[in-house]
């Protein structure tokens, strides 16, 4: 186990207490013990790290200057890891201790693997049990497929990539370096594009053929039963770094930029670009053809149907939950609104004329 003093040269934090401090883990304030580490990121918490019988807390230097001066903390007792974002020091020290007890998938092929004699299987990959692998696949080194995925014609997987049991990865998708696909993930299905050919005799919808890819770059993480569409003729892009939670549609042609994150649920529709750095709530969704400025922000359940220009703006368009009683009322004002400003409208045209 680390010491105090290897965590913070490990994880660029100054260091303040005992260095020899030995530690397992981390855990919440309110559960940490003395061989655990905790993290404060919130002035809110401060009395209840305070309180904490974690040994060791990482904090900023304001949160550790008021630790040190609140005579009801026993100051002495633990160690701190001083760093200018502790949530995220936290989130890479728990990565470090995670590596500990995370599975090991051992280099190798397992027998009831479906492999295409064309492929060559770097001897650092592990592929798990009915694995099915297609021609033309080409795979990175120390890439980890696990039991029961689909790797189709033609697509790329690079090194230290790891595809988690069930994953469907249709023909000609690019999956980057470091790229965590989760469980059910559906990567390169067809996009939704169909043509009416409707007459006053019938008719019928047309598919229209989608012949682009889907191009993942590094460090992505797609979550469990998320779906991302291939292309109608250009590809769909998700930028490096991007995280994707369960759940998930993309459609068509879109292109997210670097570094965003997205929640549950949310849906974009087709050919619609996502800037870098953008966060989207859970449940969101985005009509077609827009494009969405960097650093915006948007809550979730709420639908934007217009382009974003402007970069680092925040939408919300969530009507707040009350009574069913109290909704049906404010229904009825609703439905009426459009009368009420024709009235207004009017009000005024004839007061102007008088």
């Amino acid at each position: 186990m680390p010491t105090a003093i290897e965590l913070a040269e490990q994880f660029q934090a100054s260091l303040v207490g005992e260095a020899s401090g030995v530690f397992v883990g981390l855990a919440p304030l309110e559960q940490a013990q003395a061989n655990q580490i905790s993290f404060l990121s919130n002035p809110l918490y401060r009395q209840q790290a305070g309180d904490s019988g974690a040994g060791a807390l990482i904090v900023n230097k304001a949160d550790l200057d008021y630790l040190q001066a609140n005579p009801s903390v026993n100051f002495a007792k633990r160690v701190y890891f001083v760093s200018k974002n502790p949530y995220a020091t936290f989130a890479r020290m728990a990565q470090h201790f995670a590596k500990q007890v995370a599975p090991k998938y051992a280099p190798g092929v397992h027998p009831s693997a479906a492999i295409d004699l064309s492929v060559v299987i770097p001897a650092s990959c592990h592929i798990g049990p009915f694995v099915q692998i297609a021609a033309g696949v080409k795979l990175g080194e120390r890439v980890c497929i696990l039991g029961n995925t689909t790797i189709s014609e033609n697509c790329s997987i690079a090194s230290d990539a790891l595809i988690y049991p069930s994953v469907s990865i249709y023909h000609g998708t690019q999956v980057g370096e470091r790229c965590i696909i989760h469980s059910g993930a559906v990567i390169g299905a067809d996009g939704f594009g169909f043509a009416p050919d409707f007459s006053a005799a019938g008719g019928e919808w047309i598919k229209i053929p989608q012949t682009g890819n889907v191009v993942i770059g590094d460090d992505v993480e797609i979550g469990a039963s998320t779906t991302i569409d291939r292309g109608a003729m250009n590809d769909t892009v998700i930028g490096a770094g991007s995280k994707i939670d369960n759940q998930v549609q993309i459609a068509h042609n879109v292109i997210v930029g670097k570094c965003c994150v997205i929640a549950g649920c949310a849906a974009i529709s087709g050919s619609t670009k996502i800037g870098n750095f953008c966060i989207i709530g859970g449940a969101a969704n985005f009509a077609g053809h827009l494009s969405i400025a960097d650093r915006t922000t948007v809550s979730g359940n709420t639908s934007i149907i217009r382009s974003i220009t402007e970069p680092g703006q925040h939408f919300t368009g969530v009507y707040p939950s009350m009574l069913h009683s109290a909704w049906e009322k404010n229904a009825a004002i609703l439905r009426g609104l459009d009368k009420i400003r024709q009235r207004l409208r009017l009000l005024d045209k004839n007061k102007n004329t008088e």
